[in-house]
């Protein structure tokens, strides 16, 4: 990680247009590995510039955080009760620490609730990070992006230590 501090915090409305900038961003810096151009277009709803309009109206039932460091947003997670729906890490960010960050904030969110396993939809991509952090894969299966494009996913859980 570089030398600046990375903290997490709820994110805020006026957050929404650069996690989407961060979404596009991410998404553009993937590979043809698992998905072709066309799903990666579709996964990132056909944009190039940023819009806050699917954050905003996301923001409504999920709930956001954000890794912040040195004043700028690195990433962010989203999640419902025991699911992480969202994870998206700036390309400049990756490897240093903030998705996990995103993710053990998330799982002691869910212990601090009393849950005791959490899910998520991984991308082929995210597979292997999440793997790393204790998540186990219980299945692949389609999965249909907001645009209606079918991508190929890893639906995965994490057995919770409750305190």
């Amino acid at each position: 990680m570089s030398d600046h501090k990375i903290f997490l915090r709820l994110a805020e409305e006026t957050d929404a247009w650069v996690m989407s900038a961060i979404h596009i961003a991410a998404i553009k810096a993937l590979p043809t590995t698992f998905y072709t151009r066309k799903q990666l277009l579709a996964w990132r709803n056909y944009r190039d510039k940023p819009n806050s309009k699917n954050i905003l109206q996301n923001m409504q039932a999920e709930t956001f955080w954000v890794a912040v460091e040195n004043n700028r947003l690195a990433g962010f997670a989203s999640f419902m009760v025991d699911e992480l729906i969202a994870l998206y890490v700036h390309p400049h960010y990756q490897c240093q620490g903030v998705g996990r960050a995103l993710v053990t904030h998330f799982c002691q969110e869910a212990t601090n609730q009393g849950i005791n396993q959490v899910i998520t939809t991984a991308s082929l991509y995210a597979e292997g990070f999440y793997s790393r952090l204790g998540f186990t894969a219980v299945k692949r299966a389609p999965h249909q992006l907001r645009t209606g494009i079918v991508v190929p996913v890893t639906k995965m859980n994490k057995i919770l230590t409750l305190a």
